[in-house]
């Protein structure tokens, strides 16, 4: 290597390693959105679980409990656990593996696109969880109210940012080295 050339990430090529800042280095802005998105979907159903664990009436957060009085579960709890951590802190992991570009060993197993990052995969999960459970809620309370409607397209959101390809670029595990 010429010690004369100015080494930058682009041009970078040193005992076979290849670093090149090419469009996958760069964050594309869909990205910085899907990690919002998922942080917004975390913290709410962290806080709305939370509430329905601490109090299964449902009154701290305003649910009378008739809304599930047919349903399999005679309080909140259950599913207050389910929101807590399907739809809190799964999101609240998969957006701090997007945003540190983590992948993670111990669920890689569950990874159904091995060529991609597993918080990538698993933000494509939680957008389908975000959209059964809204599903099933309204089977359940049989019910569809705007706030229904609101989350379902956050499902439908998470799934389209996941799925732009600037995003899978980004997110394309990177071969063994």
């Amino acid at each position: 290597m010429n010690p004369k050339r100015h080494l930058t990430q682009k041009n970078l090529v040193e005992d076979g390693v290849r670093l090149m800042a090419t469009e996958k280095e760069r964050r594309p802005v869909s990205s910085f959105i899907l990690i919002a998105v998922q942080v917004c979907l975390g913290l709410g159903a962290v806080f709305g679980g939370g509430g329905l664990m601490l109090n299964p009436s449902g009154q701290l957060i305003g649910m009378p409990v008739s809304l599930i009085q047919d349903s399999v579960f005679g309080n909140f709890f259950i599913p207050g656990l389910i929101l807590f951590l399907v739809l809190g802190l799964l999101p609240l992991w998969v957006a701090w593996g997007l945003a540190t570009r983590r992948s993670f060993s111990v669920v890689r197993f569950m990874n159904i696109y091995p060529a991609m990052n597993t918080a990538w995969t698993f933000s494509l999960y939680v957008g389908f969880a975000v959209i059964i459970w809204i599903m099933v809620e309204m089977f359940i309370i049989q019910e569809v109210a705007l706030v229904h409607m609101v989350y379902a397209a956050v499902g439908i959101a998470i799934q389209v940012l996941t799925l732009l390809p600037a995003v899978q670029r980004y997110y394309a595990s990177s071969p063994e080295v």
